[in-house]
């Protein structure tokens, strides 16, 4: 399969399951001014993208489409960090500048220690 191609569909089904996951934080009832969804699916995007990246990297040596489909394009659909970027604006916009703080801190900290922990285990 061409990369881009692998790309461009593994682009779609990110976005799509980003999609599944602000509707079910919605059926969860997390309304609010905090962006939930957002924070889930950037810290599940980055796991997943810190295990293929450490723990699948021989099942894809060579499979160039494969590793394309999975990391750029499934993880870099499914992660949201301009979506994250305009949410805290908003935030500070509209004077939550103490949510949008705790977004970026929660955000920043619980993706790193995903990626760590998958590291550490690698």
């Amino acid at each position: 399969m061409n990369t881009w191609i692998a790309i461009f569909l593994g682009g779609g089904l990110g976005s799509v399951a980003r999609f599944g996951i602000t509707r079910a934080v919605l059926a969860l009832g997390l309304k609010g001014a905090f962006p939930w969804a957002t924070l889930f699916a950037n810290v599940l995007a980055t796991g997943i993208l810190a295990w293929l990246i450490l723990r699948m990297q021989p099942q894809l040596e060579g499979r160039d489409a494969l590793k394309a489909f999975l990391a750029v394009g499934f993880c870099g659909g499914f992660s949201t960090f301009s979506t994250f970027s305009y949410e805290n604006f908003l935030l500070l916009r509209e004077g939550h500048s103490a949510m949008a703080l705790a977004n970026i801190a929660i955000s920043v900290v619980l993706c790193l220690a995903v990626f760590y922990i998958v590291a550490r285990n690698a």
